[in-house]
């Protein structure tokens, strides 16, 4: 063979071979990031003409692909109830994309999942259009709708959350504001524009964020269940120990000044026991014991609680925050009644009820009961799983004794509930208005019922508002997610 044509013919079989593996690597190496990619239209166009596998809570859809004549697509994306679900379904647009479980479950819902290979290969072998997966979600929608009414005006930054401590999963997650997420799901995308700038204007709301798992703000003094902990673990405090309790304790290495509630009763013992302190609340004696923890007992302990951890629900959490490097004696104790950089999400305190509960253990928290191929076959069913042990049982059971002290006599009173007994902490957070500078708090409660053995963890935070609102209404929402829980 000539030698110039053994070249070229050299040459081309390299450019055919590098062609091939190209192809052969954009076909199925590279098919799935290619797919989520967000300039690929003609994946996501493709999709909006499957017939999308439904979300279901109590076995109905509360999202659910119809057939619509429009002419553009065969099928439109229908949301039953989205105040109550926006948060946690999010959205399938073809303007704005997918949000929230839309998104985390979406192998599921397109039928691309490896689950249901075969469901595919039957479809091309009949003829059938593939179809996808349902997801019936853990939460229960009495419950669900129980906590949208709780929360009296629907414009306050609110969330509710209610879970099963012993198995992890979520009966309830409701947050205002809300939104339809009907609005986002038109196919015109131009008019999905201009819903999504309207959604955009209301204050208080991301569409992009779940603000049961996805907004940090400060726990106030229902982070002091986890101080507590700490304390007690250390070995230098038991439930007898008498603490210092002034009105004002002057911070570590400072001129600054910690003071108590001046509106409440712990003035009344310069010197008390945990079951006192925890009961009113009182924050003068956490100086003393947060030297007495120190950074490395924190870091311990709030790690074991779930702080800094990635956790999927399959929602993304976004990890709660408790700094401990370079962390100054002054910061700690600040830190240790739920103030200066201490952060978390709802559901982190609600994880935090959920270990005092459940003995000291964090089961992981869940959203899906199971997965069901078009053919009703259940593919997957989550089983309840460990996702830490937060404490000692000997120790849970001292929280547990602590935590009845606010509901029958202290901070948590306009919780209770004859007949039920909870046990609870509450916060209150300082924080300032970021548009004028003025006092306002963060206002949290979170607890479990019945004691003697607990079926619920219930958390309630609102965000942003004057202290009155905040303490009455969220021990009053409290009380009536107890009340229909326990159908009291």
């Amino acid at each position: 063979m000539n030698h110039a044509i053994k070249r070229v013919w050299v040459a081309l079989t390299v450019l055919f071979i590098i062609c091939l593996g190209g192809l052969s690597y954009i076909q199925f190496f590279n098919a799935e990031t290619l797919n989520d990619n967000a300039l690929n239209k003609r994946q996501l166009f493709r999709e909006f003409d499957l017939p999308r596998g439904a979300i279901l809570v109590d076995g109905k859809p509360i999202a659910e692909s119809v057939e619509t004549d429009d002419g553009q697509f065969n099928y439109q994306r229908k949301y039953t109830d989205p105040e109550l679900y926006a948060h946690l379904t999010g959205y399938y647009s073809l303007a704005n994309g997918t949000t929230q479980l839309e998104s985390k479950l979406n192998d599921w819902l397109t039928g691309t999942s490896s689950d249901l290979l075969y469901d595919r290969l039957a479809a091309m072998f009949t003829g059938k259009q593939a179809e996808g997966a349902s997801v019936q979600l853990t939460i229960d929608g009495k419950l669900q709708q129980a906590a949208y009414d709780a929360i009296p005006d629907k414009s306050m930054r609110a969330t509710v959350i209610v879970s099963e401590p012993k198995t992890g999963k979520i009966r309830a997650m409701v947050s205002t504001p809300t939104y339809d997420t009907n609005l986002l799901a038109v196919h015109s995308t131009t008019q999905a524009a201009k819903n999504a700038k309207k959604i955009s204007e209301i204050d208080g709301l991301s569409q992009y964020v779940n603000p049961a798992i996805g907004n940090l703000v400060a726990p106030g003094s229902s982070f002091k269940i986890i101080s507590t902990v700490a304390a007690l673990e250390s070995g230098k405090f038991n439930m007898t120990t008498p603490i210092k309790n002034p009105m004002k304790a002057t911070l570590p290495g400072t001129n600054t000044q910690l003071s108590n509630f001046g509106q409440g009763i712990c003035g009344r013992r310069s010197e008390a026991d945990l079951a006192f302190i925890f009961a009113q609340s009182c924050n003068t004696p956490f100086v003393e014991m947060s030297q007495a923890i120190g950074n490395e007992g924190f870091a311990d302990v709030t790690e074991r609680f779930g702080f800094g951890q990635q956790l999927e629900i399959p929602q993304s959490v976004t990890p709660s925050v408790f700094p401990t490097n370079d962390v100054t004696a002054d910061q700690l104790a600040q830190m240790a009644i739920g103030q200066f950089n201490n952060k978390v999400t709802p559901l982190q305190m609600n994880m935090t009820a959920m270990a005092i509960a459940n003995d000291g253990v964090i089961m992981k928290p869940n959203m899906v009961e199971k997965v069901i191929a078009p053919d009703l076959r259940v593919i997957e069913q989550p089983k309840p799983e460990k996702f830490s042990t937060a404490t000692s049982p000997e120790i849970a059971k001292d929280l547990k004794e602590l935590m009845k002290g606010p509901v029958q006599s202290g901070t948590a009173m306009n919780a209770r509930v004859p007949g039920v007994d909870l046990r609870a902490k509450t916060g209150t957070a300082q924080v300032r208005n970021l548009d004028d500078g003025t006092p306002i708090v963060n206002s949290w409660i979170t607890g479990f019922a019945p004691a003697d053995d607990p079926q619920v963890a219930i958390t309630v935070t609102l965000e942003q508002v004057d202290y009155n609102t905040g303490h009455n209404t969220a021990g009053a929402i409290m009380k009536k997610m107890v009340e229909a829980v326990f159908n009291k």
